[in-house]
């Protein structure tokens, strides 16, 4: 890792200009340079005025940090408060009638509820959660279509105290019934179905599916939003209807007043073995996170409309749909559908519609758009944009240059933000008014951040030099454990190897320019980054080792132009090599099992066949290899240690 240098040599700067700067939450790098030096001079104390200032406390803390059993870290501990009345009830004097979110539906109909009428609803649904026995410390399972009632479902939770995880509605039933297992939730919260790009997807009928697996045994209750209204199977004994669940119930709710480290939610992201990890977040440290990133990234102003295109099965949904822009009493859109459809404008006309000042996407939709037509965005009125944003992934410059010239018209700064599930909110992102900006380059840790690039000994690594991206400080939003499973948790984010346990380990190698500037270049495990989201490799290849015509699988990421990575198996078989139509069947086959049994957005874009894998006389397969295989790149590593180098010539046939 100390040896890995970059070849990227990107030398374009943009300043912010002088109009957003004096505009601007941190106009200078003077000003944030001095938040940045009172986090050095008086770390506690600098998140005890941020945690004072910006969230509302039933009761006081009087200790900031408590690091006591190192890595558990415990923040505002002995403070006490509420989510949903840091995001509803605070706003209720001040602005009721404002709107906190704008609705567009997949066949474009339009909603508007203003916080008033959110927190009516949030109340009113919460209500009904505490009539089926559902209270504080419970999981609920959240497996919803993008619309307003995922965000009142979520809130809800956070009122009475529930540890609500929120499961893609992307997933397969195999995937939604491990995440309700682990988490031992008691009840899931769907639709009977959802709509996207003028489709029907069947929610409801997965999580019947899922159910009825072995084991999930502790789910009591299942609330069906009624989406399209087509039939669905409905077991009385289980199933309710939200409509009638919260008909004739109050829309008065009294907040449940929590811990500021009680959990909020829990939410499984994929990690480098097969069993997905179930990341869990405080209350108190992670909405502080959402807020002041708020403010110090999207620069949030009162006059603002604020988008983030992702779903709430994302933790960006989480963070900056339903938490971080509520918290700041935003108004924000919601999109039920997808970027292309009817057509490949729609996120150019929501924009202009909407009168859309911030604008927050991932470099997959970005790179999508730039194809489906680079000059589209001309064709709309997007003078009310003001700041763009990126998340997901590394941004690759010349799509950073598109998005700042066509969408942003070349007066928008763009905040490439590098953050993760676990961090719960932006770790290393762009001040707009105070940083120039390189395309490619996450810039510079936020206030109270303190990251840096180490070797595998934990020491600092000279800039230009690839290294361990670590956060060596705790931080509020940081992850608190995984879900069961403290020791995995240690392990894979405090080694004890790297920073004597006491660094937050990020999984990605990254550098520093001779400016300081961060650059990521990628993971450091077998994590996949498909389209912005994390897919674990051995995931992948649990999936197809499980088809019974697969003897072994190994899964690798390829490079990309719309989607970051795509996934490239390798798989040996149980039969003999196929070759022509059978070959063509068999790849057809297993992808759609790999849909089946995870999602589609894990389905390989290629799949290789070979009598085996090329692995060490130890058995060990040589993933280095494999990757450049994929790549379709010539070997130049050493191969002296392959038990069987033939095998590299036969998996250079790709069958896509």
């Amino acid at each position: 890792m100390s040896t890995i240098e970059s070849v990227l040599n990107e030398t374009r700067i943009f300043p912010p200009s002088t109009e957003f700067s004096s505009h601007a939450n941190l106009p200078s790098m003077d000003a944030y340079q001095t938040l940045c030096t009172q986090a050095q001079d008086d770390y506690l104390g600098f998140w005890k005025k941020q945690a004072e200032e910006n969230l509302v406390w039933h009761k006081p803390f009087t200790q900031v940090l408590d690091e006591s059993n190192l890595p558990f870290f415990k923040w505002f501990d002995d403070g006490e408060l509420n989510i949903s009345f840091n995001c509803l009830d605070r706003h209720l004097d001040t602005q009721p009638d404002k709107i906190a979110i704008i609705f567009e539906a997949d066949d474009g109909q339009i909603i508007h509820s203003t916080y008033r009428d959110l927190h009516r609803r949030v109340c009113q649904f919460a209500n009904g959660l505490k009539s089926l026995n559902i209270k504080k410390g419970d999981c609920v399972i959240i497996y919803m279509p993008m619309r307003i009632e995922a965000v009142v479902a979520m809130q809800a939770c956070a009122r009475i105290g529930a540890i609500h995880s929120v499961v893609f509605g992307g997933f397969s039933a195999k995937s939604l019934h491990e995440r309700i297992n682990d988490a031992g939730a008691v009840a899931v919260i769907t639709a009977d179905e959802q709509v996207r790009g003028g489709k029907n997807n069947h929610l409801k009928a997965t999580v019947d599916e899922a159910i009825l697996m072995e084991g999930t045994g502790s789910i009591k209750s299942v609330i069906i939003y009624q989406r399209t209204g087509n039939d669905i199977a409905f077991n009385a004994a289980r199933d309710i209807w939200w409509h009638e669940l919260v008909k004739d119930i109050s829309t008065d709710c009294e907040p449940e007043w929590i811990n500021a480290e009680h959990p909020l939610f829990t939410l499984y992201t994929s990690g480098s073995t097969g069993k997905p990890k179930g990341v869990q977040h405080s209350s108190a440290g992670y909405l502080l996170g959402t807020m002041v990133s708020m403010k110090w990234i999207f620069d949030y102003q009162p006059n603002d409309v604020f988008w983030c295109t992702a779903d709430v099965g994302w933790i960006t949904g989480h963070s900056y749909v339903a938490y971080g822009p509520l918290a700041m009493g935003a108004t924000q859109v919601i999109f039920e559908g997808i970027p292309t459809y009817p057509d490949a404008g729609r996120f150019w006309k929501i924009i202009q519609d909407h009168k859309v000042t911030t604008f927050y996407t991932a470099p997959t939709a970005i790179r999508s758009l730039i194809k489906l037509g680079p000059n589209l965005p001309e064709q709309y009125d997007l003078s009310s944009l003001r700041l763009l944003g990126s998340v997901g992934e590394p941004i690759n410059p010349e799509a950073w240059i598109w998005y700042y010239k066509k969408v942003g018209q070349s007066r928008c700064p763009i905040v490439d933000t590098w953050w993760q599930t676990e961090t719960g909110c932006h770790m290393i992102a762009p001040a707009p008014g105070a940083v120039p900006l390189k395309p490619g380059s996450c810039t510079f840790p936020l206030p109270g951040i303190f990251a840096a690039i180490v070797d595998e000994a934990g020491q600092d690594v000279e800039n230009g030099k690839g290294g361990f991206l670590v956060i060596k400080r705790p931080f509020p939003s940081q992850i608190r454990t995984l879900w069961g499973d403290p020791e995995r948790f240690k392990k894979t984010y405090f080694p004890k190897d790297i920073g004597q346990g006491k660094y937050y380990l990020a999984g990605d190698s990254a550098y520093r320019d001779k400016d300081g500037y961060f650059w990521i270049m990628g993971r450091v495990d077998d994590v996949l980054n498909v389209s912005g989201h994390r897919l674990g490799t051995m995931e992948i290849e649990s999936a197809l080792a499980a088809n019974p015509l697969v003897a072994e699988a190994a899964v690798v990421g390829k490079p990309h132009e719309i989607k970051g990575e795509s996934v490239v198996a390798f798989v040996v078989l149980k039969g003999a090599l196929p070759s022509g139509k059978e070959a063509i069947q068999i790849v057809d086959e297993l992808r759609r099992w790999v849909v089946k049994e995870i999602g589609p957005i894990a389905k390989p874009e290629e799949i290789r066949f070979g009598e085996n894998l090329p692995k060490t006389r130890s058995g060990k397969t040589m993933r280095r290899l494999l990757r450049t295989l994929a790549r379709n790149e010539e070997i130049t590593q050493d191969i002296s240690t392959l038990e069987n180098p033939a095998i590299l010539e036969q998996l250079k046939q790709a069958i896509k």
